[in-house]
């Protein structure tokens, strides 16, 4: 079986975008597709009448037995200013114009921008678009038309009737259809979704749409492949538009009973009754793979090979012909120069999938022939995005491509819904349908193949690829959130780069940007396990631009952390002969809703929902919180030197420190509810300004006390709640930033002996025990000491005094620490940012 090396007829998917049902984004759609999300819906009541869905009428052109489809309403926007179109033209454009417009400017984008891209006149866009009646169509017959006929039909009904009220009638009849333009009927005409793209962006190359019904998507694609090779373009934007829910589109279906009348599609499933229909937009953007390697673009597959036909002459146009499909398929794979029967053939197949008996059924028929019986060994996985989205018909094609080169760069097989017994034919092809999201795990390259059938005979057929550079690399994690949907996170592109010093860095970038990306490749897979020298440089996303700004970093010579998805270091902070790392354990904040569901998954570890809905919850989730990913830092080998916590967060450093031991913390955690904590009356304040400035202040206010002095501007309080709502108002007279937390209760002061009482019988209890690491105490912003009594006393003095953690920031910096690690949710780093402002840190 070839190997997957580079060839010279290859095509690269350097950039993709999409609009689909329930995704209004390329991200969302991959999240969507990983999670199994049924996007189906009954028609929004806006799209057509609730009159026209008449099971018992069906018969009648204008009566519907179903009304379930997959819609793009609350996606459906349109920034007109952003394109240089003005407002008010924009309701006389078909709308698939609009919105093809936004998806082809997000795909460049997710190219990496129009900076990236050949020069303009070496563009061209090729959409595949149905030639059907669109909604602007519709109205624009209507106009024409539906007035005129009548106003005849009522006057051939009521010879009497007054001229006047028949002219008022096709008067308010044009007032339901809206405004009209005469300049505007040039919005109609159905080729501008691709003239439109390349007017607006600037793109000079040839523009033109092609209706090759279903698979006008993937004939696009074939089109711009042919204008890469060829040389006469060096990018091109294909991809497939169909929006279109007028329901004389939908009594084509209904009268061909081609539409599902249980409402569910349910592609080769036995018990499957028809199709639904969807609407999207999808657009890839393709250049030559060798051209994509020396641009130093993100290639998400590789193009092998492409197989388009026709079904010639057959029993029926309506129903499909096995010969046909199985042309287009050894078409594409002959070209690729691959065994389609071959063991480790292909992983995945994207079928065309539509859920009617008759299609599925040849379908099945035809993957068997051409990819051989099961022989066996994992079965590749079978499987149709139309399960979720509906058939989104001429972008049918690119729904399918897109979610097939998201499965091939991330390595994860996407589930089809609805599958639950399927067709009897399955069982004499080598594939399988899958249900739920999982790893793809290849001994080489990952290959997928993607089908798409249309009305009349046309076929086409792709086969796509891991890129050759990326072969080898691991799988991404797979894992599944509370909610039981599987989401997946690619790896993003980083460029490393080391030398000895800021000099020997330079020079690595002192070269052009395609031969500074090779060094990083070279210089990664000769690592080994040896440390890298000390100075070193890292970027995600190494564009040109970036490439630019490293190059004056590094000139300079200053250590840049993060800005821009650049990592500069002159010399580590860590390791011998430098800084130590910390972890820091946030204490509570306004916002709690921490995502741990995917990091607990991936590592296999306990997880549950988190809650904020009382203080005791909130602090007990925190410290469970601070528990499962110390957990998962240490599965990846990632200890620190010393544990320090804001607030409550000391208590989660006594856990993962092994000071307390887990029965004594679980415990505590079992007596930490809202009734223990809460003090009624009590409320916090934040404060911009540090203590410095509000400690004096508070002799005014009866009751009122520091609780937390943590950063040179900002500090907390904590009393009776009128006397901090005098304070709050005084202090913003004085234009001091301040604001009430909803915590009620009086943590770190003297006001919360009551709460003591409750857990102090938990408190008694617990063991000091060794710790695996120094713990810092925010009380004597220093490490607690070995005494155990000492220990319990410091804890008891915890709860009553203020948390002096802009003293302990500065005691850690000062004991050698200069990376602090927050393990938690919250804005903890920004207050050690603020504390180390100037110095040589990273938080």
């Amino acid at each position: 079986m070839n190997n997957g090396a580079a060839a010279p007829g290859q095509i690269a998917i350097v950039g993709m975008a999409a609009l689909m049902p329930s995704a209004g984004d390329l991200e969302t759609y991959w999240r969507n597709l990983i999670g199994g999300v049924d996007a189906i819906t009954d028609v929004p009541t806006h799209r057509w009448d609730e009159e026209f869905y008449d099971p018992e009428q069906s018969h009648r052109a204008d009566r519907m037995y179903c009304r379930r489809g997959g819609f793009v309403d609350e996606f459906a926007t349109f920034e007109p200013l952003r394109f240089g179109v003005m407002p008010a033209s924009v309701g006389d454009i078909e709308p698939d114009q609009l919105i093809t417009l936004e998806v082809a400017a997000a795909a460049i984008d997710d190219a990496g921008g129009g900076d990236r891209l050949p020069a303009r006149d070496r563009i061209g866009v090729i959409l595949g678009r149905g030639g059907i009646l669109s909604p602007a169509q519709a109205r624009y017959a209507q106009r024409v038309r539906m007035s005129s006929q009548v106003v005849s039909i009522l006057r051939e009904l009521i010879p009497d009737v007054d001229p006047a009220r028949l002219e008022l009638l096709r008067k308010k009849f044009d007032e339901r259809l809206g405004p009209y333009q005469p300049e505007g009927t040039i919005g109609l005409v159905p080729n501008l979704a691709a003239s439109r793209v390349a007017n607006r962006l600037d793109l000079r190359g040839p523009a033109y749409t092609i209706d090759a019904a279903c698979a006008s998507s993937l004939i696009a694609v074939d089109q711009g492949i042919t204008e890469l090779l060829n040389g006469r373009l060096d990018a091109v934007l294909a991809g497939g538009v169909h929006h279109v829910h007028d329901i004389s589109f939908w009594s084509v279906f209904n009268q061909l009973r081609a539409l599902s009348r249980r409402g569910e599609i349910r592609p080769f499933d036995a018990a499957a009754d028809g199709l639904l229909i969807g609407e999207g937009t999808g657009v890839v953007v393709l250049k030559r793979y060798a051209d994509a390697v020396r641009d130093g673009d993100r290639v998400y597959a590789v193009i092998r090979g492409s197989g388009v036909s026709s079904d010639g002459k057959s029993a029926s146009m309506f129903n499909p012909a096995v010969s046909g499909q199985v042309l287009a398929i050894r078409r594409a794979w002959e070209s690729a120069g691959l065994d389609p029967t071959a063991p480790d053939a292909l992983g995945l197949l994207e079928a065309h999938g539509t859920g009617t008996p008759t299609g599925d059924a040849a379908e099945l028929t035809t993957v068997a022939e051409v990819f051989g019986p099961y022989t066996g060994g994992p079965r590749p996985v079978i499987g149709s995005v139309k399960s979720m989205i509906g058939h989104t018909m001429p972008a049918a094609g690119v729904a399918g491509l897109i979610k097939a080169a998201l499965a091939v760069h991330r390595g994860v097989l996407p589930p089809t819904l609805h599958c639950e017994t399927p067709r009897k034919e399955m069982a004499a092809t080598r594939f399988a349908p899958i249900d739920t999201a999982r790893p793809w795990e290849s001994d080489g390259p990952r290959r997928a193949g993607v089908n798409a059938f249309g009305f009349g005979g046309i076929n086409a057929h792709l086969i796509i690829e891991q890129a050759p550079v990326s072969v080898g690399e691991p799988v991404v994690g797979l894992t599944a959130p509370a909610a039981g949907r599987a989401v997946v996170d690619e790896p993003d592109q980083v460029l490393w780069l080391a030398a000895p010093d800021p000099a020997g860095l330079a020079d690595l970038l002192d070269r052009d940007d395609q031969e500074v990306r090779r060094i990083g490749v070279e210089l990664a897979a000769r690592s080994g396990g040896e440390a890298p020298p000390q100075t070193r440089l890292g970027i995600v996303n190494p564009t040109d631009k970036l490439l630019a700004v490293a190059r004056k970093t590094v000139a300079r010579g200053q250590a840049w952390r993060g800005g821009r998805d650049i990592w500069f270091s002159p010399q580590p902070l860590l390791g011998a002969g430098a800084g130590k790392l910390a972890f820091v354990f946030p204490g509570l904040e306004a916002e709690f809703a921490p995502r741990t569901a995917d990091l607990a998954a991936h590592f296999g570890l306990p997880d549950r929902e988190w809650s904020a809905a009382d203080l005791g919850r909130h602090g007990a989730g925190l410290i469970e919180v601070g528990k499962l990913l110390d957990t998962a830092l240490a599965r990846m080998s990632v200890r620190p030197d010393a544990v320090a916590g804001h607030s409550i967060g000391e208590w989660t450093a006594a856990a993962v420190s092994g000071q307390i031991s887990t029965a004594a913390m679980d415990e505590f955690l079992d007596l930490f509810n809202a009734d223990s904590v809460e003090v009624s009356g009590y409320v916090f304040a934040a404060v911009g300004a540090g203590a410095d400035r509000v400690a004096p202040l508070l002799g005014d206010y009866p009751g009122v006390v520091l609780s937390h002095d943590n950063a040179p501007a900002q500090s907390v309080v904590n009393g009776p709640e009128p006397q901090v709502d005098r304070l709050v108002e005084a202090l913003r007279t004085r234009n001091i930033l301040c604001q009430k937390l909803p915590f009620r209760s009086a943590f770190h002061t003297p006001a919360f002996a009551d709460g003591l009482t409750s857990i102090g019988a938990a408190l008694g209890r617990w063991e000091v025990h060794p710790t695996r690491m120094p713990v810092w105490s925010a009380t004597l912003h220093a490490p607690f000491p070995a005494d155990e009594e000492e220990v319990n006393r410091i804890f008891v003095r915890h709860m009553m005094e203020p948390v002096w953690f802009r003293q302990t920031v500065e005691a850690m910096y000062a004991a050698g620490f200069r990376v602090f690690l927050q393990v938690g949710a919250g804005q903890l780093a920004s207050l050690i940012g603020d504390n180390l402002r100037g110095r040589e840190h990273l938080a």
